[in-house]
This record gives C-alpha cells, sequence and structure tokens, in this order.
C-alpha cells in the first residue's frame, strides 16, 4: 500500500504539536530508543524544558497494546489468549516429543526452535497456505503435519500467539474501544513483510491515516581501512573511537558514536575488553560505551548461582559446579564465612569424586570438622531435608516453580550482601522468567524435576538480558539493530568478501521456491545480496563521518574486502596510539628495585615436610620455601577411579602387612600357597578399607572387588621377586623415624628396612616408576628420600633400593657396598655412574655433606628461584615465582 510521504522534521513537529494524536511505529525496539532521544535533544534544542512524551514504540508492541485494549474490553471473551514465547516453544517441543519422526531428532528443542521459527516466517510472508499446496521434501512435509497439530491444539485450548497477533488485532480494528492513532507513521522499515502491509492497510481501512518517514540521510566522508585482522580492527576502532570523544570533549559538543559488528555475539568479549581498556580509566563503575546485545540470562552469575543451588539438589552434580556454588556469593553468609568455604573447597578437593550428591557432600563437609562453615552446613543439611520433601514425583510447572523459589530460599538466595542495580535488575528477571516457566502448566502436563529444571535452564539460555545503563555516547551494534540509526561518527568492521553478504539461509521447513517467489531476506543468494546492499547505502547516509573496515588475514589465509565496499578508495587514518592506563600507571610509578631471596630463618624446633621438603629445596629452594614456609600449594582436581598416588599408598599397606606377619625370607619360602593366598587377600582387603574411609564411591560394589584382586596379585608376583634374594628378615615397615640433618628435624616414614643374614641393613622404598641409581647422587639429587634415610636414620645401612611394584615390570634398582647384598645392584666404584664416589664410605659422606647443606639453606631462609633442568614441567608455584614472566615479556594479547 502507498503511504504519505513524511520528512523527518515534518514528523517532529507533528509530534510536537498534537503528540496524542500521532503514534510512531518503528521495526524494532533499538530504532524507538534512538528515536525517541532524537526527538528530546529536538525539543531541548527549541529551549523546552518539558513536553508531552511522544508515542513511538516498535510495531510488535502497537499491536500487542491494541490486542490488550480488546481483550480487556467487553469483546475479550471472543478474542483468544496469547501465549508467551515460552509456552509456544513448550507446544512446539510436545507436539515434536509426539510425532511419528521423533526418533530421528537428534536435538528436539532446536527442532522445535527451527519449526516455531517457520511457522512465525510463514506467517509474516503468508506463505503458509501456499505451502501446503506445493511440491515440498521431507522436512517440509514433516513440519506442515507439525503446524496442522500445533494449530488444532491451540484452537481447541482458544490460545494464539506472536505469528497470528497480527490477523486477530486486524479483527477488531473496527471496535471503537480499540484505541487507534489519528496519524500512524511507519518509520524507518526498508522491507515490510505481507503480514505487516495487510496490518497497515487493515488500519487505513478503520480510519487511520498511514505515513511513511526514513531516517535522514547525510553526506558522509566514508573511507575504507585495511587492518591486519580481527584483533586488530577492533583495536584500531577503539582508538578512533576514543579519538572521537577527546574533539568532541575539548568543543564541548555532544557526539553520537556508532560501532556496528556483523558477529557481535563472538567478538563481545574482546570488544568490552579492549574498548574498556582504551576508553575507560581506573576505578570507572560505568564505561562511556554500552554494547547493545545481551548476553543469555542463565549466563549470568547470579542466575548460575540459582541453578547450582537446583542442580544440586538434584540427583548429581560436577565436583567443580558444587565448587561454585561453595564460593558463591550468592548464598547465605558467603560473605561472612568467604574465606573458611575457600579453604573448606581446597580441602574436599582431596576427597570428592568429580560426581557427588548433595548427601555426599554433606558427609564430605562433616569430616571436615575444622572447616567451620556452620551457616553452609545448615543451609546444605535444610536442602536435603526439603529436597526429600518437595523435590520428588512429578508436578505442574506452577508447583515446580513454587518449589523452585523455596529452595533457593533454603539456601539464602541471593545471599547477604546488598546487590548492585545490576545484580538486583538481573534478580528481577530471574524472578519472570520463574513466572513465565510457573505459566506453562497452560500447555504441558505434570513432570520430573530433571525435566522440570532442564526446561527452566533452556527458558533463560533462550532470554537474552542486558541490565539498563545510562544514555552513554558509544553504541556497539549489531547489524539489523543498526538500521534506520543515526549518528556523527560511524565504524562499521567485519566487512571481508567471505563476511559481507551474508550467505543466504533459507529456512529448511518451509519449500524453497515459495521463500524466493515471496522474496523473503537471506532465502536466496540475491535476496541476501540485496538487503545487504541496502544496509550499507543505509551506513552510507547515517553519519557525517563513515569507516568501512575489513581484516586482511584470519589465522594463515587471507580476505579481500567485500564487494559491497570494494570500490570505495582506501584511506588512512591519522589516529595516535593511547597508553593503556596499566601501562601509563606503571610508567608514572617510582620503582625501587632488590633482589630479595633470603626469608627469615627458620626457627628451631620440629619442621613439617619430611623427605619432601628436601627434595623440593634441591629441585628449587624457592618451591621450597613457598611449599613448606609460606604453605602454597596449587588446587587439586577430583578424579574418576584412583590416581597414582593412591594406587602406590594401597600397595605399600598390602606390602606392609605381609610381611608383618611373614618377617622372614625363610618363612616365605616355607610358607603354603593357600596361607599366603589368604594372607595376601586380607592384607588387600584391609587396604581397601581402610582406603574407603576416604574415597566411599569408588572403593565400593565391583570396583572394591577388582581392585582387592589386583592388590593380591601385584603382592603375590612381587613376593616372587623377593624369592630370588638370598636370607633376609624385614627388620620393620611403615617405620615412623624423626631425623636431624642440617639442623632440622624432620618427621620421615621408612617403607621398610631389611637385614641379611650377615647383619647388613637395606633401605628400601616402594615404587610404582623407579628412577635409575643416578637419582641419588650429585650436587641437588633428584630422589634425595633414600640417601636422607639412610645417612640420617640407618647410617650403618649398606645398601639403598627402589622396589618397582608394576605389573609386568617387576625390579629392584638399587646401589650397594658390596656385591652379593643384593641381586643385580649397582656397586662403587662403578665407571658407569659419572658422579659417584669411588667408594660407598666416600658416597656416604658425599651424600651427608649434599643434604646437610640443603637443609641448612631451607633453615637459612635460602628462597632464591633457581630450578633445575625439567623442575619448572609439573611444579604448581610458577604463578607465585612468575619464573616465565622473566624469560619472556608481556604479549600484546596479555595486555588486552
Amino acid at each position: 500500500m502507498s503511504a504519505a510521504p513524511l520528512s523527518k522534521t515534518e514528523l517532529f513537529l507533528r509530534l510536537a504539536e498534537a503528540p496524542a494524536g500521532v503514534t510512531v511505529a518503528t521495526p524494532n525496539a533499538r530504532l524507538a530508543q534512538e528515536l525517541q532521544r532524537a526527538f528530546d535533544a529536538h525539543q531541548l534544542a527549541r529551549g523546552l524544558s518539558m513536553w508531552d512524551a511522544p508515542d513511538i514504540l516498535p510495531l510488535s508492541a502497537f499491536i500487542a497494546r491494541a490486542y490488550e485494549d480488546a481483550l480487556y474490553s467487553e469483546r475479550a471473551q471472543v478474542l483468544p489468549l496469547l501465549l508467551a514465547p515460552p509456552e509456544e516453544q513448550a507446544l512446539w517441543e510436545d507436539i515434536l516429543a509426539h510425532s511419528d519422526e521423533s526418533g530421528r531428532l537428534l536435538a528436539l528443542p532446536q527442532a522445535a526452535a527451527a519449526a516455531r521459527d517457520a511457522w512465525k516466517t510463514g506467517h509474516e510472508w503468508a506463505i503458509l497456505e501456499k505451502a501446503r499446496r506445493f511440491p515440498k521434501n521431507e522436512d517440509a512435509e514433516a513440519f506442515l503435519g507439525w503446524a496442522q497439530r500445533y494449530e488444532r491444539a491451540t484452537r481447541q485450548a482458544g490460545h494464539t500467539d506472536a505469528a497470528r497477533l497480527p490477523g486477530v488485532v486486524v479483527g477488531v480494528l473496527g471496535d471503537e474501544r480499540v484505541a487507534k492513532p489519528a496519524l500512524l507513521v511507519r518509520y524507518g522499515f526498508d522491507i515490510l513483510t505481507a503480514q505487516q502491509l495487510a496490518f497497515f492497510e487493515a488500519l487505513a481501512g478503520a480510519g487511520c491515516e498511514i505515513a511513511a518517514c526514513a531516517p535522514a540521510r547525510r553526506e558522509a566522508e566514508v573511507t575504507r581501512v585495511c587492518c591486519l585482522d580481527a584483533r586488530d580492527e577492533i583495536r584500531q576502532a577503539a582508538r578512533w573511537t576514543r579519538h572521537r570523544l577527546a574533539a568532541a570533549i575539548d568543543a564541548d559538543v555532544p557526539v553520537r558514536i556508532g560501532i556496528v559488528v556483523p558477529d557481535l555475539a563472538s567478538q563481545r568479549g574482546a570488544l568490552r575488553r579492549i574498548f574498556a581498556q582504551t576508553l575507560g580509566t581506573p576505578g570507572d563503575v560505568a564505561q562511556p560505551f554500552n554494547i547493545s546485545l545481551g548476553e543469555p540470562l542463565a549466563e549470568h552469575p547470579l542466575v548460575n548461582a540459582a541453578f547450582l543451588v537446583l542442580e544440586l539438589a538434584g540427583r548429581e552434580i560436577a565436583f567443580d559446579r558444587a565448587s561454585l556454588l561453595i564460593r558463591s556469593p550468592f548464598i547465605a553468609s558467603a560473605e561472612t564465612e568467604m574465606v573458611r568455604r575457600a579453604s573448606l573447597d581446597a580441602a574436599l578437593r582431596r576427597r570428592a569424586e568429580p560426581e557427588l550428591t548433595l548427601d555426599r557432600l554433606i558427609a564430605l563437609l562433616r569430616l571436615q570438622a575444622s572447616a567451620q562453615v556452620p551457616v553452609l552446613a545448615k543451609s546444605l543439611e535444610a536442602l536435603s531435608e526439603f529436597r526429600k520433601a518437595r523435590l520428588f514425583g512429578a508436578q505442574s510447572p506452577a508447583e515446580w516453580g513454587r518449589a523452585f523459589s523455596e529452595a533457593l530460599a533454603v539456601m539464602g538466595f541471593p545471599g547477604e550482601r546488598a546487590l548492585d542495580s545490576a545484580e538486583y535488575q538481573t534478580l528481577k528477571k530471574w524472578h519472570d522468567v520463574l513466572a513465565q516457566f510457573a505459566r506453562l502448566e497452560r500447555v504441558t502436563a505434570k513432570m520430573g524435576y530433571g525435566e522440570a529444571v532442564a526446561r527452566l535452564r533452556r527458558m533463560a539460555a533462550d532470554t537474552a538480558f542486558q541490565p539498563e545503563s545510562p544514555d552513554v555516547p558509544v553504541q556497539i551494534l549489531g547489524v539489523l539493530e543498526s538500521a534506520g540509526c543515526e549518528f556523527d561518527h560511524l565504524w562499521v568492521m567485519g566487512l571481508s568478501v567471505d563476511a559481507w553478504p551474508l550467505a543466504a539461509r533459507p529456512n529448511p521447513f518451509l519449500p524453497l521456491p515459495l521463500q524466493r517467489e515471496a522474496r523473503i531476506p537471506e532465502s536466496s543468494a540475491d535476496a541476501s545480496l540485496e538487503l545487504d546492499r541496502r544496509i550499507t547505502q543505509g551506513w552510507l547516509g547515517a553519519a557525517g563521518e563513515v569507516v568501512l573496515s575489513h581484516p586482511s588475514r584470519e589465522a594463515d589465509r587471507e580476505l579481500e574486502p567485500s564487494p559491497l565496499i570494494a570500490s570505495i578508495p582506501e584511506g588512512a587514518l591519522d589516529l595516535c596510539a593511547y597508553t593503556p592506563f596499566r601501562d601509563a600507571i606503571y610508567a608514572s610509578s617510582v620503582l625501587e628495585r632488590f633482589d630479595d631471596a633470603k626469608a627469615p630463618a627458620k626457627a628451631p624446633g620440629e619442621t613439617r615436610g619430611g623427605s619432601a621438603l628436601i627434595r623440593d629445596q634441591a629441585a628449587c629452594p624457592f618451591r621450597a620455601f613457598a611449599l613448606h614456609r609460606l604453605g602454597s600449594k596449587g588446587l587439586e582436581a577430583p578424579h574418576a577411579g584412583l590416581d597414582a598416588l593412591e594406587r602406590g599408598s594401597l600397595v605399600h599397606q598390602v606390602l606392609a602387612t605381609a610381611w608383618r606377619e611373614i618377617e622372614t625370607k625363610h618363612a616365605l619360602d616355607s610358607m603354603p600357597a593357600e596361607d599366603l593366598r589368604q594372607l595376601l587377600d586380607a592384607a588387600a582387603d584391609a587396604a581397601v578399607s581402610r582406603q574407603r574411609r576416604d574415597r566411599p564411591t569408588t572403593l565400593s560394589g565391583r570396583f572394591a572387588e577388582i581392585e582387592k584382586r589386583r592388590l593380591a596379585r601385584l603382592a603375590r608376583d612381587w613376593l616372587d621377586i623377593e624369592r630370588t634374594r638370598g636370607d633376609f628378615s624385614v627388620f620393620d615397615t611403615e617405620a615412623k623415624r624423626t631425623i636431624e640433618v642440617g639442623g632440622l628435624r624432620l618427621g620421615a616414614r621408612l617403607d621398610r628396612v631389611d637385614e641379611t643374614a650377615s647383619g647388613m641393613r637395606i633401605v628400601i622404598d616402594y615404587k610404582v616408576r623407579a628412577p635409575g641409581p643416578a637419582a641419588w647422587l650429585g650436587e641437588r639429587p633428584d630422589e634425595p628420600q633414600l640417601p636422607l634415610y639412610l645417612t640420617a636414620a640407618e647410617p650403618t645401612a649398606r645398601a639403598i633400593a627402589f622396589a618397582q611394584v608394576r605389573a609386568g615390570d617387576m625390579k629392584l634398582v638399587s646401589l650397594a657396598a658390596d656385591k652379593g647384598i643384593l641381586p643385580g645392584a649397582r656397586t662403587l666404584p662403578n665407571g658407569q655412574l659419572k658422579r659417584a664416589a669411588q667408594s660407598w664410605g666416600e658416597q656416604v659422606e658425599a651424600w651427608k655433606a649434599e643434604l646437610d647443606r640443603l637443609a641448612r639453606g631451607f633453615a637459612a631462609g635460602d628462597a632464591t628461584v633457581d630450578p633445575k633442568p625439567r623442575a619448572c614441567d609439573y611444579c604448581d608455584q610458577k604463578p607465585f615465582c612468575r619464573i616465565h614472566e622473566r624469560q619472556s615479556g608481556l604479549g600484546e594479547d596479555d595486555q588486552a
């Protein structure tokens, strides 16, 4: 239909003179906000201090308002009730789940969303009825069947949806109780769908004058800029923006700057980070820019905490998720118990499984009596009781909504501290989504807890949300949001040949020929090109200065500019480089540099750490200082099954128990096979039972029985190795000793001390994988444990040995004073051991000297960052010592 043209100046005059009779409809909410702002600026420029607010709103909101006028009039009983978007989605999911095609759908919610989009598109372009009579493929055939069932279900229930709402409103426009403006102005509509045209025609037929207004086009100074890559584009755009803002501030004039990003969703993080660094100042709460695209509500920390509570109340939760909840600021007494909860989380990692239940978490909490988190413990126990009382069985969405709110209240959600503005708005939006979920009972049956939480999570994920913020001069927009907006300066990025124009994306559920015939945007390459050409032309007239940029590279691939901008001459921007605020602050500081590798001396007395302290001191003095003086330790990660340390501990326990019973090689040789089997089985059972206290979930049921058999088999195979030795007795097992070295008093536990028939002692340590004898030798030995035990606890011993108890690779790795003490032992002198002394006695003295030196260095406070080669490979102190910052400076990405 034709509409009377109206200039923007004339529109503002009409709004100023008779605002009550004029309504302006825009394609989207962003353009309505921009037009409202521009009108307010127009009124201020006229010298006015107050005026009536104009009626400017998106067309969808105008239609919804007309529907509500009719709904709450006397005609309410004849109008269908409007379904909310989540109700539409739930109904589509239910229809697809009960269809013949359900078994072939890999992701039912996503398929339902695509079908819902096809339903909307079909109504917007009036092709749904044509599609029923048109030759179609399997996908279109399935969709039309679903659509028929959806239409029948909504008709029988007296419901309608957003896709059909314009048609519903058309039917009541003639009613005098439905408010209609004298003049409706279409503002910024580049494309009119068939449904919109029909609506405007009906509105005109009801006595409303229809006019059309387009944003004013400006003569722009256009520059095309080629950037290195996408990250360089963002940096240049941020510097350009800062330059334009600074110029406007100096001239004391208001300015509007637009940044259009086609791939806004994926670039959001980099945009926020780089623009904040370039435009912000230290300590700023509000930045001078706004990113229009909201994040999914489920990703906001407050809402994520709510889902953590609901997830914990279910069957199982991943430990890393439970860990987030324990440390969350959005539950009861989070601030009061913050430090103790962080310590608790670190402790739980040593006992927890990768997956755990609420009851198991409570049991672990009780084992950590020193944690002192009474409010958290009470809250979790209350949640457990509430779970048993309210979170079982099938319930309606309304009942689940109440139960979810009560479960969150039990955990003290949203926490004890006052929420800031953004968090308060997020909480309000969360309550809105929870209320929408409760209303799903209009279209869904009762459901179980898991399904209810999953559906609520999808609703929160589908809800884009951004807290309201003050009007700021810099707007970062997506492509469609930028249509019709006007700026003083505009930068459009990402316009490479493979990104612009956008590729055709026809709806798979509607016949492609019908989509092309209706000229649906993006239904074909031609339609997509036509739409994107119009958008590009709109950008060129949307500001006085327009910069169009594109990256020249993506990874190792070269990129060309889009053909829609290739004819624009390439130019260069004269922009000064802005120093990031962090670097500016650092440069303004006065630094005093001094070496600080000396800690206070260790006070006399017993020192924790045992032989590991000496090993760490040998590997790197700073590591020993950080671990054993400061208590710095990396967080552990819960693991499935048993790790190497736990498996080794079990083997130690079994062999220690066995040798306490056997005692001598003679007894081993003479023991009947059945008695030995029973002894090893009992030892394995005792070891597993002892370990089960820490790992009850892992060491239970069938896995525990398998582990017992494995341990007994390993022990039996190892005892076969022991039979190849000469006569000996086991003098001590798991022997706890206090040893003194270099002024330190350390606790030690010797796995085993043997004594040969001739009275010579041997110090033995069990290993799953044993290093060679070279690990005991030289300065800063890799494995000083056995030399330490020999020199400080068993000085008369004549051999040390690693007992490698490993399936298929059993062996003794040993160093002895004389041949014959142990089979295959290395003896001294031995030319193959390059760092060894010439005799056993000399080697023992060398060990004493080196171990004394290492211990005295630790006691004196030596904290030098001096790692041995490869000592940093598995060290968790690297963030503390920051050794890699010495080796290479921060890269540009680290600064961004």
